[in-house]
Protein backbone atom coordinates (compact mmCIF):
# COMPACT_ATOMS: atom_id res chain seq x y z
CA UNK A 1 0.00 0.00 0.00
CA UNK A 2 1.35 3.51 -1.07
CA UNK A 3 1.94 5.76 1.50
CA UNK A 4 -1.19 8.09 0.47
CA UNK A 5 -3.18 5.25 0.34
CA UNK A 6 -2.33 4.36 3.47
CA UNK A 7 -3.65 8.04 4.81
CA UNK A 8 -6.81 7.58 3.64
CA UNK A 9 -7.66 3.89 4.62
CA UNK A 10 -6.33 5.69 8.27
CA UNK A 11 -8.84 8.59 8.11
CA UNK A 12 -11.73 6.20 6.25
CA UNK A 13 -11.41 3.95 9.30
CA UNK A 14 -13.93 6.65 11.32
CA UNK A 15 -16.91 6.20 9.07
CA UNK A 16 -18.58 9.01 7.72
CA UNK A 17 -21.72 9.42 5.85
CA UNK A 18 -25.64 9.21 6.23
CA UNK A 19 -26.84 7.09 8.79
CA UNK A 20 -30.88 7.50 8.29
CA UNK A 21 -32.36 9.53 5.60
CA UNK A 22 -35.85 10.49 5.99
CA UNK A 23 -37.89 12.91 3.46
CA UNK A 24 -41.45 14.49 3.55
CA UNK A 25 -43.70 15.42 0.54
CA UNK A 26 -40.71 15.20 -1.46
CA UNK A 27 -41.03 14.68 -5.57
CA UNK A 28 -42.31 11.19 -5.37
CA UNK A 29 -42.14 10.75 -1.52
CA UNK A 30 -45.37 11.19 0.51
CA UNK A 31 -42.81 9.67 2.93
CA UNK A 32 -39.87 7.84 3.44
CA UNK A 33 -37.01 6.48 5.60
CA UNK A 34 -33.67 4.90 4.98
CA UNK A 35 -31.55 3.25 6.95
CA UNK A 36 -27.89 2.92 5.64
CA UNK A 37 -25.18 1.19 6.20
CA UNK A 38 -21.55 2.58 5.38
CA UNK A 39 -20.94 0.60 2.49
CA UNK A 40 -22.05 0.79 -1.69
CA UNK A 41 -25.52 1.38 -1.57
CA UNK A 42 -26.89 0.33 -4.53
CA UNK A 43 -30.42 1.45 -5.68
CA UNK A 44 -32.59 -0.34 -8.24
CA UNK A 45 -35.77 0.36 -9.88
CA UNK A 46 -37.65 1.27 -13.21
CA UNK A 47 -36.99 4.33 -15.04
CA UNK A 48 -39.42 7.36 -13.42
CA UNK A 49 -39.26 5.10 -10.18
CA UNK A 50 -37.43 7.71 -8.07
CA UNK A 51 -34.51 6.83 -7.72
CA UNK A 52 -32.76 9.61 -8.32
CA UNK A 53 -34.88 11.55 -6.11
CA UNK A 54 -32.93 10.22 -3.61
CA UNK A 55 -30.00 11.13 -4.30
CA UNK A 56 -31.19 14.43 -4.85
CA UNK A 57 -32.52 14.64 -1.19
CA UNK A 58 -28.64 13.81 -0.26
CA UNK A 59 -27.79 16.51 -2.08
CA UNK A 60 -29.70 19.34 -0.54
CA UNK A 61 -28.01 18.18 3.05
CA UNK A 62 -24.69 20.12 1.33
CA UNK A 63 -24.58 23.69 0.00
CA UNK A 64 -26.37 24.60 -2.76
CA UNK A 65 -29.45 24.02 -5.28
CA UNK A 66 -28.66 20.03 -5.38
CA UNK A 67 -27.54 18.12 -8.09
CA UNK A 68 -30.48 19.04 -10.57
CA UNK A 69 -30.37 22.82 -9.60
CA UNK A 70 -34.10 22.66 -8.92
CA UNK A 71 -36.50 25.37 -7.89
CA UNK A 72 -37.43 24.97 -4.43
CA UNK A 73 -41.02 25.01 -6.07
CA UNK A 74 -40.80 22.48 -8.30
CA UNK A 75 -39.36 19.83 -5.42
CA UNK A 76 -43.16 19.27 -3.29
CA UNK A 77 -45.00 16.76 -4.11
CA UNK A 78 -48.03 16.94 -6.28
CA UNK A 79 -50.82 16.69 -3.82
CA UNK A 80 -49.82 17.34 -0.90
CA UNK A 81 -51.58 20.06 1.31
CA UNK A 82 -51.11 23.91 0.05
CA UNK A 83 -50.05 24.96 3.21
CA UNK A 84 -47.48 22.38 3.88
CA UNK A 85 -43.25 22.17 2.46
CA UNK A 86 -41.10 19.37 1.25
CA UNK A 87 -37.93 18.17 3.98
CA UNK A 88 -35.36 16.55 3.61
CA UNK A 89 -33.65 15.25 7.23
CA UNK A 90 -31.22 12.84 7.81
CA UNK A 91 -28.64 11.78 11.02
CA UNK A 92 -25.24 11.58 9.86
CA UNK A 93 -21.89 10.17 11.35
CA UNK A 94 -18.87 12.62 10.72
CA UNK A 95 -15.67 10.60 11.61
CA UNK A 96 -17.67 8.76 13.77
CA UNK A 97 -19.87 11.62 15.60
CA UNK A 98 -23.25 11.92 14.92
CA UNK A 99 -25.56 15.31 13.76
CA UNK A 100 -28.58 15.99 12.77
CA UNK A 101 -29.23 18.17 9.57
CA UNK A 102 -32.55 19.16 8.11
CA UNK A 103 -33.52 21.31 5.45
CA UNK A 104 -36.70 22.22 4.15
CA UNK A 105 -39.34 25.12 2.28
CA UNK A 106 -40.74 27.56 4.77
CA UNK A 107 -43.67 29.84 3.56
CA UNK A 108 -42.68 33.53 4.19
CA UNK A 109 -44.68 36.43 4.22
CA UNK A 110 -44.01 40.09 2.84
CA UNK A 111 -45.68 42.94 2.66
CA UNK A 112 -42.61 45.16 0.94
CA UNK A 113 -43.56 47.45 -1.56
CA UNK A 114 -46.87 45.97 -2.06
CA UNK A 115 -50.04 47.98 -2.83
CA UNK A 116 -52.90 48.20 -1.37
CA UNK A 117 -52.01 46.22 1.46
CA UNK A 118 -51.55 43.23 -0.79
CA UNK A 119 -49.39 40.09 0.99
CA UNK A 120 -46.74 38.25 -0.84
CA UNK A 121 -46.03 34.70 -0.07
CA UNK A 122 -42.71 32.78 -1.25
CA UNK A 123 -41.08 29.79 -0.25
CA UNK A 124 -37.61 30.20 1.02
CA UNK A 125 -35.14 27.32 1.78
CA UNK A 126 -34.55 26.58 5.78
CA UNK A 127 -31.14 24.74 7.48
CA UNK A 128 -30.74 23.35 10.74
CA UNK A 129 -27.78 21.67 12.69
CA UNK A 130 -28.39 19.86 15.65
CA UNK A 131 -32.50 21.50 15.27
CA UNK A 132 -30.42 24.55 15.14
CA UNK A 133 -31.58 27.12 12.10
CA UNK A 134 -28.12 28.24 10.51
CA UNK A 135 -28.00 31.71 8.70
CA UNK A 136 -25.23 30.42 5.82
CA UNK A 137 -25.95 27.50 3.98
CA UNK A 138 -21.75 26.94 3.94
CA UNK A 139 -21.20 25.78 7.33
CA UNK A 140 -23.34 22.84 6.07
CA UNK A 141 -19.73 21.59 4.05
CA UNK A 142 -18.07 21.14 7.70
CA UNK A 143 -20.05 18.14 8.46
CA UNK A 144 -21.16 16.74 5.18
CA UNK A 145 -19.80 16.67 1.44
CA UNK A 146 -20.98 14.71 -1.26
CA UNK A 147 -19.39 14.50 -4.84
CA UNK A 148 -22.03 12.90 -7.72
CA UNK A 149 -22.18 11.84 -11.44
CA UNK A 150 -25.67 12.05 -12.90
CA UNK A 151 -26.19 11.41 -16.47
CA UNK A 152 -26.87 14.37 -17.69
CA UNK A 153 -23.05 15.00 -16.95
CA UNK A 154 -22.63 12.71 -19.72
CA UNK A 155 -22.89 15.23 -22.01
CA UNK A 156 -20.49 17.77 -19.71
CA UNK A 157 -17.84 17.66 -22.26
CA UNK A 158 -20.04 18.86 -25.33
CA UNK A 159 -22.19 22.00 -25.80
CA UNK A 160 -21.19 25.75 -24.15
CA UNK A 161 -18.85 26.29 -21.02
CA UNK A 162 -22.08 26.62 -17.93
CA UNK A 163 -22.60 23.01 -17.07
CA UNK A 164 -18.46 22.60 -17.03
CA UNK A 165 -18.38 26.29 -14.80
CA UNK A 166 -20.97 25.34 -12.80
CA UNK A 167 -18.93 21.62 -12.71
CA UNK A 168 -15.60 23.74 -11.41
CA UNK A 169 -17.07 25.91 -9.04
CA UNK A 170 -18.89 22.61 -7.40
CA UNK A 171 -15.38 20.77 -6.88
CA UNK A 172 -14.06 24.30 -5.34
CA UNK A 173 -16.94 24.46 -2.75
CA UNK A 174 -15.23 21.14 -1.03
CA UNK A 175 -12.24 23.01 -0.17
CA UNK A 176 -13.03 26.86 -0.08
CA UNK A 177 -16.76 26.83 2.13
CA UNK A 178 -16.87 30.71 0.84
CA UNK A 179 -16.55 30.01 -3.08
CA UNK A 180 -20.73 29.38 -3.26
CA UNK A 181 -21.36 32.36 -1.28
CA UNK A 182 -18.98 34.33 -3.35
CA UNK A 183 -20.39 33.08 -6.76
CA UNK A 184 -23.48 33.85 -5.54
CA UNK A 185 -23.29 37.39 -4.54
CA UNK A 186 -21.43 38.33 -7.77
CA UNK A 187 -23.93 36.62 -9.76
CA UNK A 188 -26.20 39.09 -7.98
CA UNK A 189 -24.41 42.09 -8.19
CA UNK A 190 -24.15 41.19 -12.21
CA UNK A 191 -28.06 40.82 -12.54
CA UNK A 192 -28.13 43.83 -10.77
CA UNK A 193 -25.59 46.01 -12.68
CA UNK A 194 -27.19 44.07 -15.81
CA UNK A 195 -30.63 45.33 -15.24
CA UNK A 196 -29.71 48.90 -14.51
CA UNK A 197 -27.32 49.57 -17.58
CA UNK A 198 -30.88 48.23 -19.68
CA UNK A 199 -32.77 50.53 -17.81
CA UNK A 200 -30.61 53.16 -18.96
CA UNK A 201 -29.05 54.05 -15.87
CA UNK A 202 -26.32 56.75 -16.05
CA UNK A 203 -25.32 57.15 -12.39
CA UNK A 204 -21.54 56.72 -12.65
CA UNK A 205 -21.39 56.22 -9.13
CA UNK A 206 -23.50 53.71 -8.56
CA UNK A 207 -22.62 51.86 -11.64
CA UNK A 208 -18.66 52.19 -10.43
CA UNK A 209 -19.57 50.89 -6.98
CA UNK A 210 -21.29 47.47 -8.47
CA UNK A 211 -18.46 47.05 -10.46
CA UNK A 212 -16.17 47.20 -8.02
CA UNK A 213 -17.41 45.25 -5.51
CA UNK A 214 -18.23 42.92 -8.74
CA UNK A 215 -14.52 42.84 -9.45
CA UNK A 216 -13.08 41.80 -5.90
CA UNK A 217 -15.34 39.23 -5.88
CA UNK A 218 -14.51 38.24 -8.97
CA UNK A 219 -10.96 37.65 -8.79
CA UNK A 220 -11.63 35.78 -5.56
CA UNK A 221 -13.42 33.65 -7.62
CA UNK A 222 -10.51 33.31 -10.23
CA UNK A 223 -8.04 32.28 -7.38
CA UNK A 224 -10.38 29.96 -5.96
CA UNK A 225 -10.43 27.87 -9.11
CA UNK A 226 -7.07 28.42 -9.99
CA UNK A 227 -6.00 26.82 -6.83
CA UNK A 228 -8.22 23.76 -7.12
CA UNK A 229 -7.47 23.36 -10.94
CA UNK A 230 -3.34 23.14 -9.85
CA UNK A 231 -4.16 20.68 -6.56
CA UNK A 232 -5.67 18.10 -8.55
CA UNK A 233 -3.16 18.49 -11.92
CA UNK A 234 -0.58 18.01 -9.14
CA UNK A 235 -2.16 15.08 -7.48
CA UNK A 236 -3.00 13.21 -10.71
CA UNK A 237 0.90 13.99 -11.72
CA UNK A 238 1.78 12.04 -8.75
CA UNK A 239 -0.80 9.88 -7.86
CA UNK A 240 -2.15 8.24 -11.72
CA UNK A 241 -5.16 5.90 -11.65
CA UNK A 242 -3.90 2.51 -12.60
CA UNK A 243 -7.62 1.49 -14.73
CA UNK A 244 -8.72 5.31 -15.75
CA UNK A 245 -6.81 7.66 -18.23
CA UNK A 246 -4.89 10.51 -16.88
CA UNK A 247 -6.45 14.08 -17.34
CA UNK A 248 -5.02 17.22 -17.47
CA UNK A 249 -7.01 20.41 -16.41
CA UNK A 250 -6.86 23.92 -17.63
CA UNK A 251 -9.20 27.05 -16.76
CA UNK A 252 -9.65 29.31 -20.40
CA UNK A 253 -10.59 32.75 -18.94
CA UNK A 254 -9.35 35.98 -18.96
CA UNK A 255 -9.54 36.94 -15.62
CA UNK A 256 -7.79 33.78 -14.29
CA UNK A 257 -4.88 33.40 -17.18
CA UNK A 258 -3.80 36.89 -15.60
CA UNK A 259 -3.16 36.03 -12.50
CA UNK A 260 -0.96 33.68 -13.85
CA UNK A 261 1.62 37.10 -13.89
CA UNK A 262 -0.06 39.92 -12.40
CA UNK A 263 -1.11 40.67 -8.58
CA UNK A 264 -4.37 40.31 -7.54
CA UNK A 265 -4.67 43.88 -7.22
CA UNK A 266 -3.54 44.63 -10.61
CA UNK A 267 -6.21 42.53 -11.87
CA UNK A 268 -8.71 43.84 -10.18
CA UNK A 269 -8.44 47.24 -11.34
CA UNK A 270 -8.30 45.61 -15.23
CA UNK A 271 -11.26 43.94 -13.96
CA UNK A 272 -13.14 47.03 -12.49
CA UNK A 273 -11.89 49.11 -16.06
CA UNK A 274 -13.07 46.54 -18.51
CA UNK A 275 -16.23 46.20 -16.92
CA UNK A 276 -16.65 49.93 -17.32
CA UNK A 277 -16.04 49.46 -20.92
CA UNK A 278 -18.13 47.13 -21.68
CA UNK A 279 -21.29 48.67 -20.64
CA UNK A 280 -22.29 49.51 -24.37
CA UNK A 281 -21.79 45.83 -24.70
CA UNK A 282 -24.52 45.26 -22.05
CA UNK A 283 -27.17 46.97 -24.13
CA UNK A 284 -26.44 45.25 -27.29
CA UNK A 285 -26.16 41.26 -26.65
CA UNK A 286 -24.65 40.94 -22.95
CA UNK A 287 -21.29 39.94 -24.25
CA UNK A 288 -18.75 40.38 -20.88
CA UNK A 289 -16.10 39.22 -20.40
CA UNK A 290 -15.24 37.48 -17.09
CA UNK A 291 -15.41 34.88 -14.41
CA UNK A 292 -19.41 34.34 -15.48
CA UNK A 293 -17.68 33.36 -19.11
CA UNK A 294 -14.79 30.76 -17.63
CA UNK A 295 -14.67 27.07 -19.81
CA UNK A 296 -13.40 24.94 -17.86
CA UNK A 297 -11.25 22.30 -20.27
CA UNK A 298 -10.24 18.67 -19.85
CA UNK A 299 -7.86 16.73 -22.02
CA UNK A 300 -6.98 12.91 -22.41
CA UNK A 301 -3.43 13.42 -21.23
CA UNK A 302 -1.95 10.22 -22.90
CA UNK A 303 -3.47 11.15 -26.16
CA UNK A 304 -3.22 14.70 -25.28
CA UNK A 305 -6.92 15.17 -27.22
CA UNK A 306 -9.46 17.97 -25.77
CA UNK A 307 -12.24 15.68 -23.88
CA UNK A 308 -14.86 17.02 -26.51
CA UNK A 309 -13.02 14.98 -28.91
CA UNK A 310 -12.62 12.22 -27.32
CA UNK A 311 -15.74 9.06 -27.35
CA UNK A 312 -18.71 8.47 -25.17
CA UNK A 313 -16.75 5.97 -23.19
CA UNK A 314 -13.52 7.39 -22.82
CA UNK A 315 -15.47 10.94 -21.84
CA UNK A 316 -16.97 9.03 -19.12
CA UNK A 317 -13.65 7.86 -17.95
CA UNK A 318 -12.20 11.30 -17.85
CA UNK A 319 -15.24 12.25 -15.25
CA UNK A 320 -14.26 9.38 -13.05
CA UNK A 321 -10.82 9.90 -13.68
CA UNK A 322 -11.40 13.80 -12.01
CA UNK A 323 -13.96 12.84 -9.53
CA UNK A 324 -11.77 10.03 -8.17
CA UNK A 325 -9.11 12.67 -7.81
CA UNK A 326 -11.48 14.84 -6.35
CA UNK A 327 -12.53 12.18 -3.67
CA UNK A 328 -9.07 11.64 -2.43
CA UNK A 329 -7.94 15.32 -2.44
CA UNK A 330 -11.03 15.47 0.08
CA UNK A 331 -10.64 12.99 2.21
CA UNK A 332 -6.77 14.00 2.71
CA UNK A 333 -7.47 17.58 2.99
CA UNK A 334 -11.00 17.88 5.05
CA UNK A 335 -10.31 14.63 7.03
CA UNK A 336 -13.56 13.06 6.81
CA UNK A 337 -15.17 10.86 3.36
CA UNK A 338 -17.44 12.55 1.12
CA UNK A 339 -20.82 10.83 0.33
CA UNK A 340 -20.51 9.43 -3.86
CA UNK A 341 -24.02 10.08 -5.42
CA UNK A 342 -23.74 8.03 -8.55
CA UNK A 343 -26.83 8.04 -10.86
CA UNK A 344 -26.65 5.20 -13.59
CA UNK A 345 -22.93 5.78 -13.31
CA UNK A 346 -22.39 2.19 -15.13
CA UNK A 347 -23.37 3.60 -18.37
CA UNK A 348 -20.83 4.09 -21.32
CA UNK A 349 -18.27 2.05 -19.32
CA UNK A 350 -17.57 -1.26 -20.36
CA UNK A 351 -17.63 -4.26 -17.67
CA UNK A 352 -14.20 -4.04 -17.02
CA UNK A 353 -14.12 0.13 -16.09
CA UNK A 354 -17.34 -0.85 -14.19
CA UNK A 355 -16.13 -3.57 -11.76
CA UNK A 356 -12.61 -1.34 -11.50
CA UNK A 357 -15.10 1.93 -10.32
CA UNK A 358 -16.84 -0.49 -7.65
CA UNK A 359 -13.96 -1.56 -6.60
CA UNK A 360 -12.07 1.40 -6.08
CA UNK A 361 -15.27 2.66 -4.22
CA UNK A 362 -14.86 -0.72 -1.57
CA UNK A 363 -11.36 -0.15 -1.36
CA UNK A 364 -11.85 3.75 -0.30
CA UNK A 365 -13.88 2.93 2.49
CA UNK A 366 -16.56 5.57 2.01
CA UNK A 367 -20.20 5.70 1.56
CA UNK A 368 -21.72 6.03 -1.92
CA UNK A 369 -25.34 5.78 -3.45
CA UNK A 370 -25.51 4.04 -6.75
CA UNK A 371 -28.71 3.97 -8.57
CA UNK A 372 -29.05 1.74 -11.53
CA UNK A 373 -32.01 -0.21 -14.07
CA UNK A 374 -29.79 -3.25 -13.91
CA UNK A 375 -29.16 -4.72 -10.31
CA UNK A 376 -27.00 -7.83 -12.54
CA UNK A 377 -24.54 -5.27 -12.73
CA UNK A 378 -23.64 -5.46 -9.39
CA UNK A 379 -23.86 -9.03 -8.58
CA UNK A 380 -20.64 -9.20 -7.30
CA UNK A 381 -21.13 -6.73 -4.60
CA UNK A 382 -23.65 -8.87 -2.97
CA UNK A 383 -21.53 -9.55 0.18
CA UNK A 384 -19.93 -5.76 0.33
CA UNK A 385 -23.10 -3.75 -0.47
CA UNK A 386 -26.42 -2.94 0.32
CA UNK A 387 -29.55 -3.30 -2.30
CA UNK A 388 -32.89 -1.35 -2.20
CA UNK A 389 -35.88 -1.54 -4.63
CA UNK A 390 -37.95 1.86 -5.34
CA UNK A 391 -41.27 0.85 -6.47
CA UNK A 392 -44.66 2.31 -6.13
CA UNK A 393 -43.03 5.44 -4.30
CA UNK A 394 -41.62 3.60 -1.97
CA UNK A 395 -38.40 1.80 -1.21
CA UNK A 396 -37.57 -2.11 -0.08
CA UNK A 397 -34.61 -3.30 1.32
CA UNK A 398 -33.76 -6.65 -0.42
CA UNK A 399 -30.53 -9.06 -1.32
CA UNK A 400 -27.87 -8.75 -4.01
CA UNK A 401 -28.35 -11.27 -6.68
Amino acid sequence: MSELNAKISEITKEKSGVKRLTLSDYRNYQSLRVEADFSPIIITGENGSGKTNILEAISFLTPGRGLRSARLGDIKRIGAKAESGWSVAAEILKNGEEYLIGTGVQKQISTEHAEDDDIHSYERRIVKINQQKIAQQSELGKYISSIWITPQMDRLFQGGPQPRRSFLDRLVYAFDLEHAKRTANFEHLYRQWFQLIKQGCKDNHWLGSIEQEMAALGVAIAAARRELVARLNTFILHEPDDVFPDVRLEINGIIEKMLDDKSALEVEDFYVENLAKQRINVVYNNSVDGVNHTDFKVYYKKKNMPADLCSTGEQKALLISIILAQTKCQILNKGFSPVLLFDEVATHLDDKKRDALLEKICALNLQAWITSTEPQNFNFLAEKAQFFEVKNNQIFKTKGS
